[in-house]
């Protein structure tokens, strides 16, 4: 006969979802199968050890475990990576455990692979990128924003914005010496922002605006406004100032289309002025115009 122990364990492996439970320590103690399947590493692996590599996202995201600084369950999105390399971004919520007396005894973390982050377009990011985090980020935000406009809620509009100088800089000086110029690139974008506008990392390369302007020809105008500061961006290697300029795609949010369909009029009017040449706008609905001395 099976006793509690092996029913507890045989329970938890049911569990449609990873579990990690956690000691007041932060030893881990349980890490069921789906776990194992969503990160590749068992639980020979992982049990015993504190805060082995694979738990450190859920981790920070699940915050600090002291009772009076977290006193609420928590949840939100996190990028893990799996133990063959990849990364599998994921949907997690987590939790403090108390025993009767209220006593802080340990965590629970619950998670599963998010799906439907990879279904909207993003930018492109390279094996060793940071950004997909901020994306999932502000992809909430986008969603929340654009699931109001179908309500009815104001329009809005999206500005998909790459970096004309970026593929080759990355390319021939390396990754460190692309982020500091696309640092730069950033601050003057931000400059040029409006008090309600949102601005985000959206790819390697690339850049994505919310913003609130309420026709396609305001958003043009305005895009015209931040592609002139984007060239305003005092970047220097080895002494010699690197002119920048970007290639915009403005889309207007349409009632009938999908924030998917949104993003991908962006994405497509911005591919249109790079491959134009750079250092150019197209509104998703027009042609590629160059951009204001």
């Amino acid at each position: 006969m099976a006793d509690r122990t092996e029913i507890l364990e045989a329970a938890l492996d049911s569990y449609p979802e990873g579990l990690a439970l956690l000691d007041m320590e932060g030893q881990l103690i349980i890490w069921n199968r789906a776990a194992e399947a969503i990160t590749g590493y068992t639980r020979v692996e992982m049990l015993g050890r504190p805060a082995p590599a694979a738990l450190k996202p859920l981790l920070i995201a699940a915050g600090p475990s002291e009772q009076e600084l977290f006193t609420e369950a928590r949840a939100g999105r996190v990028l893990l990576e799996h133990k063959l390399g990849h990364k599998a971004p994921a949907m997690m919520r987590a939790l403090v455990l108390r025993d009767g007396l209220g006593e802080f005894i340990g965590r629970e973390i619950v998670f599963h692979p998010a799906e439907s982050l990879d279904a909207l377009p993003h930018g492109e990011c390279g094996e060793d990128s940071n950004v997909e985090i901020d994306q999932a980020e502000f992809e909430d935000r986008l969603t929340e924003l654009f699931k109001d406009f179908l309500q009815g809620g104001e329009s809005f509009g999206l500005l998909w914005i790459a970096v004309d100088q970026a593929p080759g800089l990355r390319k021939t000086h390396g990754a460190g010496t692309c982020e500091l110029m696309l640092g730069k690139v950033e601050q003057a974008l931000k400059h040029g922002l409006r008090p309600s506008e949102e601005m985000a990392r959206w790819g390697d390369s690339e850049f994505l605006v919310l913003s609130h302007e309420r026709t396609p020809k305001m958003l043009a105008a305005h895009a015209q406004l931040l592609a002139g500061l984007s060239r305003t961006a005092d970047f220097r290697w080895w002494g010699d100032r690197v002119s920048l300029t970007v290639s915009i795609g403005a889309a207007q949010a349409e009632r009938g289309e999908s924030l998917a369909d949104l993003l991908e009029r962006a994405k497509a009017a911005m591919l249109t002025s790079f491959h134009a040449g750079g250092n150019q706008i197209t509104s998703a609905s027009g042609r590629p115009s160059c951009s204001p001395s």
